[in-house]
Order: C-alpha cells, then sequence, then structure tokens
C-alpha cells in the first residue's frame, strides 16, 4: 500500500488536562502522532492509558470538562484547537467521521436506518431528499449488507450487531471522509463477524482514499490490519513505528510485557503466562519520572528520577525509554518464557458434570394457541445436547452468539429450566429445577458471569459481599471463621485483606471479576461455569485472570465450563472443546484436534477468523456469508448449510449429518467423510482462496 510522507492527522505536542475536583489534572503528556493517507494507524494500550482522549482530540471533540494545554491537531495542515464549535460542525461528519464501539447505542431507535443515513449527506453534501436515500441505499449495498433497499427501512432493533456495525460504517463513510476514528469497532462482535467487519474497513479506506486511527485493546487485529502502531500508557506514548518493527522487534518494556501476555495453546502443559505487575497509575498518581516505572521489569534508579524523552530513533519510528538501547543491541533481555508451575492435583478422568439430551426452548405454545391451532414460532436454545466434565479439567465451549452457549450453563445452574433431558452432579442426578435442588448442589455448582458489574450490589463491600454468600452455602462457620475465609479467598486471587473495606466502585474491572471468581470458590465448588469472564478485560488484566483459573484449578481440584468467544483463551485453558452452531454441538475434542484439521467446516471458519498477532503471518481466509440464521426458523438438514463454505450439495439441505469419529473421541457432525475433510482442509475453499488472492493484491497495491 502507498503511504505518502504528508499526514491527513498529526498532532504535536499536545498536553490534554481534565478538570477533576476542582484542579486540573494532565491526561495527556507530550503526545505525538502522525497518521498518512491510505494509513490504518493502530492505538493499543491499556484502559485509562489516553487512547479514547487522544482519539477525541483529533476530532477537537473533547469532553466539557477537558482542555488542551498546548500542543496542535492538523487536519490536512490546518490547526483545529483554535476553531469555534461551529466551525468544527462543518468539519465533522463531512472530513472527520466517528465509527463508535456501541453501534446500537448510537444509532436512533426511532428512525428507519436509511433515513439516518441520508440525514448525513442532505446535511454535509446539500443532497436533495430523494438522491441522500439512493446513495444511502448505495452505500448499505458496499458495506455488504443484502437487500439494501428492504434493510434501508428497518429500524435499528430489527438487525443483527454485524449488520447494526455496518450501517455506522455506512454512515461515516458516506461523505468521503478524510479521516475515520475506529474507537474498538469490533469489540463486542463474534469472531467471524469481526473477520468480515475488518476486510471491509480495509477495503473502504482504500477506495475512499481516507486514513484511519483504529483504536483497540485486541493485538492480534491491529497485528493483521494495521500498517503503523502507537502504545500508549499512562496519557504518554511509550512507542510508535510500523506494524512489524513493533510486534516483531520491540524495544520498549510495556510493549514487550504486552505482547508476552497474549495467551497461547500450551499443549496441556501447566504453563502461567507472563504478567504485568500492578495496575496502571490513576491520573493524579502518575510518578515523576518514567510513568512505567512501578511495573517495569528493567527499572533503574534513572528512571524513577527521570522522564525519558520521546526519540525518533528511525524512519516512522520512535520511542521513550532509558534502555531502549541495550534492548536493541540485545545486552538487556526481558524474561517473556511462560513459567511451569507445581500441579498439586492432577486431573481426573472421572466427569464432575454430565448432561444428557438437554433442550430448552423459549415460546413454547399457550393453552389457547394450542386450543386454537395456531402455531407459535419457539426458539430452539439448546437442542439435543450431551457434555461431559471430567475431574480438575476445564471444558471449553465456543460458538457464535445465538449458538446456545450461555443458555446451556444457565440450564446447568438452573437459572433457566430446561425442558428435558438429564444432568448428573458428582454422580448424582440433580434436578432441572433449581427448586428442587439440595443445599449441597448449590455449593458444589457456582458461576462467574461476562459482566461482574452487575453481580455486585454498589452498596456493599466486598468483605460483607464474599461473607454473605459463605454463610449461604456455609452456614456452620462463626464470624471470625468466616473473617479468616474472606482473607483466605481474596489471597488465593492475589488481593490484599485491605480489599474487604472497598465498594466496588473503588475497584478496577480486572479487581472486579477477581472477586467474583472469589465469590464463587467461597464454598469450594466441584464445578465452576464461567460465562466470558475475561471477554472486556485488557489483555494483561486477562493473563491474570487466566492464570489465576489454572492457579485455582491446580490447588483447590476445581473443574470448569468455560464459555468464551475468544479462541485463543479457549485454546489456553481448556483440555476439551465443544462447538455449538444453531443450539446444537458441531464438534468436540480435544483442544488440540479442534484446533487441528481435519475439524468441522464451521470451526474450521472460527479458527481461520482469529486474528494472529503476528503481521508476517499470511493467515487461510474463510468469511461466512451472511448472519446465523433465527433459531426460531432452522434450517433444515445440516443447519449451517446455509453459511457452509465447503456445502456438497442437495444432501446437506435435506438430510441431517451423520456423527464422524476422527480418533480418540474427536466427533464431528458433518456430512463430509473425515478423510476427506482432512484434504480439504489443507488450502481454503475455492471462492474464498480466489478473495484471498484479491484482498492480498489490494493490500500490495
Amino acid at each position: 500500500m502507498n503511504v505518502t510522507d504528508t499526514p491527513i492527522s498529526k498532532a504535536t505536542n499536545l498536553f490534554i488536562d481534565y478538570k477533576l475536583e476542582g484542579g486540573w489534572t494532565n491526561a495527556l503528556y507530550d503526545v505525538h502522532i502522525a497518521i498518512r493517507p491510505f494509513e490504518i494507524h493502530g492505538l493499543v494500550g491499556e484502559s485509562g492509558s489516553g487512547k479514547s482522549t487522544l482519539a477525541l482530540a483529533l476530532m477537537r471533540y473533547l469532553a466539557s470538562n477537558a482542555r488542551f494545554t498546548s500542543g496542535r491537531v492538523l487536519l490536512d495542515g490546518d490547526d483545529l484547537v483554535p476553531k469555534s464549535t461551529a466551525d468544527m460542525r462543518r468539519i465533522w461528519g463531512s472530513q472527520i467521521s466517528l465509527v463508535p464501539q456501541d453501534a446500537l447505542a448510537s444509532l436512533n431507535p426511532s428512525y428507519p436506518i436509511g433515513d439516518q443515513i441520508a440525514e448525513i449527506t442532505q446535511l454535509h453534501k446539500g443532497l436533495s431528499r430523494k438522491a441522500a436515500w439512493a446513495q444511502a441505499v448505495e452505500m448499505l449495498r458496499r458495506v455488504k449488507i443484502a437487500d439494501p433497499e428492504i434493510v434501508a427501512r428497518r429500524y435499528p432493533h430489527q438487525l443483527s450487531g454485524g449488520m447494526q456495525q455496518r450501517v455506522t460504517i455506512a454512515m461515516a463513510l458516506s461523505t468521503q471522509p478524510r479521516l475515520l476514528i475506529l474507537d474498538e469497532p469490533t469489540t463486542s462482535l463474534d469472531v467471524t463477524t469481526q473477520a468480515v467487519i475488518i476486510d471491509l474497513f480495509r477495503e473502504l479506506i482504500r477506495d475512499n482514499q481516507a486514513a484511519a486511527l483504529y483504536v483497540s485493546h485486541d493485538l492480534g487485529l491491529v497485528a493483521q490490519l494495521c500498517d503503523t502502531v502507537t502504545v500508549l500508557y499512562g496519557g504518554e506514548v511509550m512507542a510508535s513505528a510500523p506494524v512489524v518493527d513493533i510486534f516483531k522487534a520491540p524495544l520498549h518494556p510495556y510493549t514487550i510485557s504486552l505482547l508476552a501476555s497474549l495467551p497461547r495453546p500450551t499443549e496441556g502443559a501447566e504453563t502461567r503466562l507472563p504478567t504485568i505487575e500492578g495496575v496502571a497509575p490513576s491520573l493524579a498518581e502518575r510518578p515523576q519520572g518514567c510513568v512505567f516505572y512501578d511495573r517495569c521489569p528493567a527499572r533503574i534508579d534513572l528512571c524513577r528520577r527521570e522522564k525519558p524523552p520521546l526519540e525518533q530513533i528511525g524512519q516512522g519510528r520512535m520511542v521513550k525509554c532509558h534502555r531502549w538501547r541495550e534492548i536493541a543491541d540485545g545486552s538487556l533481555v526481558i524474561d517473556t518464557a511462560p513459567s511451569a508451575e507445581n500441579i498439586p492435583i492432577a486431573p481426573r478422568p472421572n466427569n464432575v458434570l454430565t448432561v444428557d439430551h438437554l433442550d430448552k426452548r423459549f415460546g413454547k405454545p399457550t393453552l389457547m394457541q394450542r386450543l386454537t391451532g395456531r402455531s407459535a414460532e419457539s426458539v430452539h436454545a439448546v437442542d439435543d445436547v450431551s457434555i461431559n466434565v471430567r475431574e480438575r479439567s476445564t471444558l471449553g465451549v465456543v460458538g457464535e452468539s445465538g449458538s446456545g452457549k450461555t443458555t446451556l450453563a444457565r440450564c446447568i445452574v438452573a437459572l433457566e429450566t430446561a425442558d428435558r433431558g438429564a444432568i448428573e452432579l458428582l454422580d448424582l442426578p440433580l434436578s432441572l429445577d433449581l427448586s428442587q435442588r439440595p443445599q449441597k448442589a448449590l455449593r458444589d455448582l457456582q458461576m462467574v458471569f461476562q459482566n461482574p458489574n452487575d453481580t455486585f450490589n454498589p452498596y456493599v463491600t466486598v468483605g460483607a459481599a464474599l461473607d454473605r454468600t459463605i454463610q449461604l452455602l456455609d452456614g456452620g462457620l462463626s464470624r471470625q471463621q468466616r473473617a479468616e475465609r474472606v482473607a483466605e479467598l481474596l489471597s488465593a486471587v492475589r488481593l490484599a485483606a485491605d480489599y474487604t473495606q472497598r465498594y466496588p466502585s473503588e475497584l478496577s474491572g480486572g479487581e472486579k471479576q477477581r472477586v467474583a471468581i472469589a465469590r464463587a470458590f467461597a464454598a469450594n465448588p466441584a464445578l465452576v461455569l464461567t460465562d466470558e469472564p475475561t471477554s472486556s478485560l485488557d489483555v494483561s488484566v486477562q493473563s491474570v485472570i487466566l492464570n489465576l483459573l489454572k492457579d485455582l484449578r491446580a490447588q483447590r481440584g476445581a473443574s470448569y465450563l468455560f464459555i468464551s468467544h475468544d479462541l485463543r483463551a479457549v485454546s489456553y485453558l481448556a483440555d476439551w472443546i465443544v462447538v455449538m452452531y444453531l443450539g446444537e454441538i458441531v464438534e468436540s475434542g480435544t483442544s488440540d484436534d479442534v484446533y487441528n484439521s481435519p475439524s468441522h467446516p464451521y470451526t474450521e471458519a472460527l479458527i481461520s477468523a482469529i486474528a494472529v498477532p503476528d503481521p508476517t503471518v499470511q493467515q487461510k481466509h474463510i468469511r461466512l456469508e451472511g448472519d446465523v440464521p433465527s433459531a426460531r426458523h432452522i434450517p433444515s438438514g445440516c443447519r449451517f448449510h446455509t453459511r457452509c463454505p465447503r456445502k456438497l450439495g442437495q444432501i446437506c439441505e435435506i438430510e441431517a449429518p451423520p456423527w464422524r469419529d476422527a480418533g480418540d473421541g474427536h466427533l464431528i457432525h458433518c456430512h463430509i467423510p473425515v478423510e476427506e475433510l482432512a484434504v480439504l482442509q489443507q488450502t481454503a475453499p475455492p471462492q474464498r482462496a480466489l478473495e484471498t488472492q484479491a484482498d492480498e493484491g489490494r493490500e500490495n497495491s
């Protein structure tokens, strides 16, 4: 891709302050960044590092309590800082556009999406209503939405998450802006939808001759999408370089530590990911010297006393570290190897949980509908699912949104009552009805949810929340024994004893999730179900949580049912994996078997959509067309046939596929024989191979 030397957007010597509690506190300190035509510039860093503040600063769209203390923000050489709000309104939407993280929250629920897109071009390009509508339909077509004329008349709530995000992209690009700000635009999307959206960004930015700032905590996506990467920490630029240099030859200890925190398959070994100790400093607690000093594995006294300069060390490369020269010449090596741990308790072949032929439907016919013969469309959320979880091991459950993963977990813990099936916990039958389950079953079966905020009372301290859980599940303990148990739980999740006095609002996202895990282990459960426990966390915090889950599994003998759309995290933690699609299991096997060929075509597509955190790796691209069908209208035959890139023909549309045995308990639900799957999956499907070549041609143009 040709990138000129003249930036479209550029910030120099940028200082931004926020007014907090009556005083001004610095948020961005001496930031430099340049984004050139055709370039996708990645911006990475932990929560609180200043990514969103910098993104909004490049738009000159700061909060009311923020100010530019000094510095310049240029758009095609024109300084935006001194411009009035009225001047900026002519620029916002026409020359600078934003694609937000939460697409649904940015769309007006009261208007069809076609009207919302047309309104932008009417305002900024002066088009007539008819011409604006025609362009809105064309933009929907460009972002690969099928039947754009029909979709344009729908309301936001009638679209899937992936379609909503494509609508916001169409809105952002409808005026052909010079600069596109992408603020975590794929965080809440399935990995398959995310892959399609990323391809779309790359294509549309090229076609529109624009440039983009891509804000993300997903280092894999940044590696595959971006041309240049800037790393922020504590409001300061730690490093900025071409993407290959950042990932293959990082020079800053923070960048090195972030990359080392990424989960990776361990082939069953009990290893632990390297972590960044401590937490990022708040705005008011930033040190005088290097802002990374307190957490840096290579710190020296000079780092405490003096802030390092942001040095230009090559073409397009900057670094802010006193010791980068030692890292560059190899005299300073930061240890990033995963550590091995002792395993006090090894996995056992016995099953802690057995689920047989579990069914759950929503929207069953009412009595009146049955009497009148009127049909009612029910949602097949979980359909004839059978799983086993071995003692002291982890079963990973993966699949797109709507595949039934969370409903399966909720039926197991009886937050939803299954319609049919059998559940055994520790070889004892378990009622499908929560009210019929004994107290011991409640102690032995616990759940950790995706968003711990929703599970804590904001007016109850951490200590009181844990104490109450212990009281409910193990009422025979005295107050002193419960206090000792609370301290033991906090220690197990690596939190200090004084956290008992803190409220949820005083904890970071990672700390809240650790407290949620501590609460789940309050009664020493046999099985813990975790529903996306790391999806909203920074990569540095995610590594801490994954290590913690492994430690607790080894030390306390617990088992996990681990639900996640992050297949890297699943492969790191899980011994066995089941893949779900539209309420049923399509593949099950060991972690190694599921990730290697042969696998179900759906699993193959999921794995190919994982963004590898290495910009030099050429991935096999398999993109699934369309969204997951509605669970109210299950396709006949193989449920995946409407999207399958390896569909055989009519047999897939008519007949339910058989189970194929790939050996060692590895089962695949597919019409294609195992031997043929193994041969086919050596290459991408023919139509996808052509698209991949076209993509590579565009990237090299």
